[in-house]
């Protein structure tokens, strides 16, 4: 019986219940249910008393955890103090500054903290910066936007308040894998050609920071995302390198595996999914070393423990639940998916080699149905996407990507001794990088090479899904024709429902939750016209556009106007465009540094009617020089069923000017102003267009307050409707 397997599920689970915001003093209860199931004694029981234990225990870790580790991070929150932080990396540019990682001490222990600076000339592994720094805690409670950090565990930030003072230490052996991976980026970026080096990069040693918003999206889609997300996959391939410069010696591949392993994972960050199959890894080799059975599912037990242990909010991490997740899949799924392809065929029939590439296609088939299924619910909530072409994918690319990252390395450790050699095997493995993006590109623009969760109705499909899955494992005669029939045919209803509804309603007015930025879908008489797209991030903006249209069956905009070029309106533009066609294109007169590829593209210096049957689109340009915001375009959509005000982020001077030089009837939504800014959305303009529907657009927790008390006390005052994305997300119109 695999008993720590019981426990680590117990364990996992109340970690996951004290991350996610829930006090640990409500698990006593089943510590209690604990204590008399003991003492029955009853072996059938073993099971669901280990998981009690396992509960009871991690309630009492995680407690311990937060008073020993969490607290004194918590305490600094918002303070700007003097400190001293040891650089544990190179710095890096980004959009929001200079970032880099170090080490702060507090009391007596050290902690991970990511540092946002003005410059980063002379900074190394190693360097001390002293100074005033703002502290800000990575948000607690395992929501999305904070996984990242908390399951590396870094749990402070600290911003620049000042100058700093840099001094030089001496290095030491935890300095060498940051000098040794900037090393390999350095060696990577100037041996390969630009356009094969960002995917080099990810796939050697995890730096995605140079992958283009469009291969990331083709490799979601395309599901093989996770090649450019250091995991399993890439210590498996180094470990069957090492296992053939071994020459399967136990002691050999011992000798060189434990240190090798140790390194990489060094290299890459200590990742959760890298940490967890280095672990495998060395038991495997442990086992073999003691002559002892190896059981995959303790293995994987144990390291998951390990890890909750190290850091119990790592079960807030995207990386771990992903990682265990897929390699739990392949444990529990693969062999019966094997099994039973290899049922469906005739050994008789096929010789020697025929039946060798027979049994690594259903392996490969196998291995990948497996993952997929334990990982498309992560990958529906955290990427909104279910691709159901992985299968497909895999196949296609997963042994050039073995040979890739064998050539990769041989790149690297070509270098030391001739750039010229290094270049050559470069030039060659970028051969087989352009193959991989190609093949990912074209797999990717298939109609249905993946499904989207923004649409209810594929979310609906994926719950009838793994209950059908939840059914057949249950059932004694199992039959897998009727699970995959079941399966594609309430998938078929899903998008045709998914399609066929945008049809139904005459004017369907959406106003997307991009976080703290904008973007509205208006879909009137089968015409689809978008306004702005930016928001907290231009990934996450360019997502939600793009996938609230492809749930829909929908790839061409007829229309895209921008308000103004500020980031959180304009940001995700780019990214839309390389996943969905634009017939017409309308922006600001002022020229942007950014290049929009569309059909067709207006610069409008003075204001446009557009007319499409019975729907009229009035672009009011700005009359008024002066910063960005007041220049926005105000966008009236006057439809069969209800007139929609868009003012951009104008303030009451910009909102009196429009009264003043347009006419503007009663509307029956307005957008409310620069995000619900208190400066915007004034008394002049409500009282003039007597909205009943007020939409304001503003991320959750964001740092300007918006929307702001007095914008809501004037809605209030007025008896309209207000809906907010940074409560009720999405927000859905429907006339």
């Amino acid at each position: 019986m695999r008993k720590i397997l019981w426990f680590t599920l117990g364990f996992g689970a109340a970690c996951a219940f004290c991350a996610y915001g829930k006090s640990p003093v409500l698990l006593t209860v089943p510590a209690l249910v604990l204590l008399v199931a003991f003492f029955a004694g009853k072996k059938r029981m073993y099971p669901i008393l280990l998981t009690l234990f396992g509960i009871a225990a991690g309630a009492v870790w995680f407690s311990r955890f937060e008073a020993r580790t969490l607290l004194p991070v918590y305490a600094l929150d918002g303070i700007t103090q003097d400190a001293a932080i040891r650089c544990t990396g190179f710095p890096e540019e980004t959009d929001y500054g200079c970032r880099g990682e170090g080490v702060i001490r507090i009391g007596e222990k050290d902690y991970r903290v990511v540092c946002y600076l003005d410059e980063g000339n002379g900074i190394q592994p190693g360097s001390v910066l002293s100074g005033s720094f703002l502290f800000r805690v990575t948000s607690p409670g395992g929501l999305k936007e904070s996984t990242y950090y908390q399951g590396e565990g870094i749990f402070l930030l600290a911003y620049q308040r000042d100058e700093l003072a840099l001094v030089s230490s001496p290095r030491t052996l935890r300095d060498i894998p940051a000098i040794l991976r900037q090393q390999i980026l350095d060696t990577l970026g100037n041996l390969l050609p630009a356009d094969v080096s960002p995917f080099a990069k990810a796939l050697l040693v995890g730096d995605s920071s140079d992958l283009d918003y469009e291969t990331v999206t083709d490799f979601t889609a395309s599901g093989i995302r996770h090649i450019v997300a250091v995991s399993g996959l890439h210590v498996s391939i180094l470990f069957s390198l090492l296992s053939v410069f071994s020459f399967r010696r136990r002691f050999l591949s011992a000798l060189l595996a434990f240190p090798t392993l140790l390194l990489f994972a060094a290299v890459t960050g200590f990742t959760p999914s890298v940490c967890r199959a280095c672990m495998m890894c060395g038991l495997m080799l442990l086992a073999m070393l003691l002559n002892r059975e190896y059981d995959g599912i303790t293995a994987l037990s144990f390291a998951g423990l390990v890890l909750l242990l190290v850091n119990p909010l790592v079960i807030v991490s995207v990386s771990y639940q992903l990682s265990f997740a897929s390699v739990a899949g392949i444990f529990l799924f693969a062999p019966g998916i094997r099994k039973w392809i290899l049922s469906l065929l005739d050994r008789k029939k096929a010789n020697r080699l025929q039946w060798g590439l027979v049994r690594w296609f259903t392996l490969s088939v196998s291995v990948t149905l497996g993952a997929t299924t334990a990982t498309a619910p992560l990958c529906a909530y955290y990427f909104g996407t279910v691709s159901l072409a992985a299968v497909l994918t895999n196949l296609l690319v997963l042994w050039a990507v073995s040979l890739i990252f064998y050539g990769l390395m041989g790149v690297c450790l070509m270098a030391v001794l001739s750039q010229g050699l290094a270049a050559v095997l470069g030039k060659t493995v970028a051969v087989l990088i352009r193959y991989v993006l190609l093949t990912a590109k074209i797999i990717a623009d298939f109609p249905l090479a993946a499904v989207y969760t923004r649409s209810p109705y594929i979310v609906a499909w994926l719950v009838f899904a793994y209950l059908l899955l939840g059914i057949f494992l249950l059932a004694r005669n199992r039959h897998p024709v009727r699970l995959f029939c079941c399966t594609v045919l309430g998938l078929c209803f899903a998008l045709l429902a998914s399609w066929s509804e945008p049809l139904l309603d005459q004017t369907r007015f959406t106003v997307l939750d991009v976080g703290q930025g904008q973007c509205l879908l208006l879909q009137s008489e089968g015409k689809n016209f978008l306004v702005d797209c930016g928001g907290s991030s231009d990934a996450q903006a360019a997502d939600a556009a793009a996938e609230t249209l492809l749930s829909q069956g929908i790839s061409r905009l007829d229309c895209l106007i921008v308000t103004h070029y500020d980031r959180d309106h304009a940001g995700g533009i780019s990214g839309l465009l390389s996943r969905v066609d634009t017939e017409l294109l309308i922006l600001p007169p002022v020229f942007s540094e950014e290049t929009y590829s569309a059909q067709r593209k207006v610069y409008a210096s003075g204001n446009l009617v557009l007319s499409t049957g019975e729907t009229e689109i009035r672009v009011f340009a700005s009359e008024i020089p002066g910063k960005d915001n007041e220049n926005s375009f105000c966008i009236l959509f006057d439809t069969k069923n209800c007139d929609i005000l868009i003012t951009g982020d104008r303030d009451a001077f910009g909102e009196r000017s429009l009264l003043r030089n347009a006419h503007i009837p009663d509307v029956d939504v307005l957008v409310a102003g620069h995000h619900g800014s208190k400066n915007a959305t004034c008394e002049e303009l409500l009282a003039a267009v007597q909205p009943e529907i007020v939409c304001i657009s503003a991320g959750r927790n964001n740092s300007f307050g918006h929307p702001s008390p007095e914008v809501l006390k004037r809605l209030e005052a007025r008896g309209c409707a207000v809906y907010r994305t940074d409560l009720q997300g999405d927000i859905f119109i429907r006339r």
